[in-house]
């Protein structure tokens, strides 16, 4: 149900309705996923290696970084910026959704491809993507920042946050790390979108007494292999836009280690390189890839299922 089927006859969702749809998905799952994102970034912006060894590391491990996290700063530090994450992901999942929805929908009318192909879904899931990236982004700073943050806040209030950015760094500074982004977005929602898509496929193929009759269960799995093949393939990506979106914001980082500054997308990657090796490329890429499971399985699961529930909706009414 995830893209337009024209052999799909049962489909009679409004546009309205898969944005709806989107938003509602976006937000379930940021609120049930917003501790292990809080960790991960703490992982990525981390200089030091993520090991007991380094005496100097502050995080070593999850339940390690969770613990700690809970001890010094309370139970609220793992929902820090949560307010602009759900303005995030509520913006996001109706702009990503709709927008695979009306691309493969084109796709289909224009008669060039197949809109239930793996390529046409790589492609369409990336364009939405960065059509919804370029929507969200600055309130992704917003949520890095304040998930970056310790004590004491630099930013007490999310309108207090926009004001002193805005003075102090400049219009520019709420599209930190779009290009990193950008770059990253478009291969990772294109595997999540094509994965998704072929891995139910898959399991219908190796269940075919099932695949039909435990459709929720389905799309949570299918969207969860998904989730970690995508976040596997394109890591580095997301550790650099993570690490280029904090520049400036050095102050309120000394607290957890090391600092550094990046003129850009090369020097940060060569900078990573030089200093922390190859596994820097990955640093926080554990709680990362449990992340990308939970979230990307709960977003097709809750999408697919609200998306359900409105056309049995429908079909009541008429």
């Amino acid at each position: 149900m995830v893209g337009y089927d024209p052999k799909a006859d049962d489909r009679s969702i409004s546009k309205f309705e898969v944005a709806a749809a989107g938003s509602v998905s976006g937000l379930v799952t940021r609120a049930l996923i917003s501790p292990l994102d809080v960790i991960k970034i703490r992982f990525q912006l981390q200089i030091e290696r993520l090991s007991r060894s380094d005496p100097n590391a502050k995080y070593h491990g999850i339940l390690q970084a969770g613990r700690q996290i809970l001890r010094e700063e309370g139970p609220t530090a793992f929902w820090k910026g949560h307010i602009p994450a759900q303005l995030l992901s509520i913006g996001y999942g109706a702009v990503q959704f709709l927008s695979f929805e009306m691309l493969t929908e084109l796709v289909h009318r224009a008669g060039v491809h197949d809109a239930r192909d793996f390529s046409v879904h790589f492609v369409c899931g990336g364009l939405s993507a960065c059509m919804a990236t370029l929507t969200v982004h600055p309130v992704d700073v917003l949520r890095t920042r304040f998930a970056a943050q310790g004590e004491p806040k630099v930013y007490k209030t999310l309108r207090a946050a926009v004001a002193t950015m805005y003075r102090t760094e400049g219009p520019l500074v709420f599209y930190k790390g779009l290009n990193p982004t950008l770059i990253a977005i478009f291969p990772y929602a294109g595997f999540q979108f094509s994965f998704y898509n072929s891995l139910k496929r898959v399991y219908e193929w190796a269940t075919p007494g099932e695949g039909k009759k435990n459709g929720n269960l389905k799309n949570l799995l299918c969207g969860s292999g998904a989730g970690v093949i995508s976040k596997t393939l394109t890591y580095p990506l997301d550790l650099f836009k993570k690490r280029l979106q904090v520049g400036g914001f050095e102050q309120a980082r000394a607290h957890f280690g090391q600092v550094r500054s990046y003129q850009g997308l090369l020097d940060c990657a060569r900078q990573v390189l030089r200093e922390e090796g190859v596994p820097g490329f990955f640093k926080g890429l554990s709680p990362s890839l449990l992340k990308a499971a939970l979230a990307t399985g709960l977003m097709f699961f809750w999408y697919e299922l609200f998306c359900s529930l409105f056309q049995r909706v429908k079909k009541a009414d008429s």
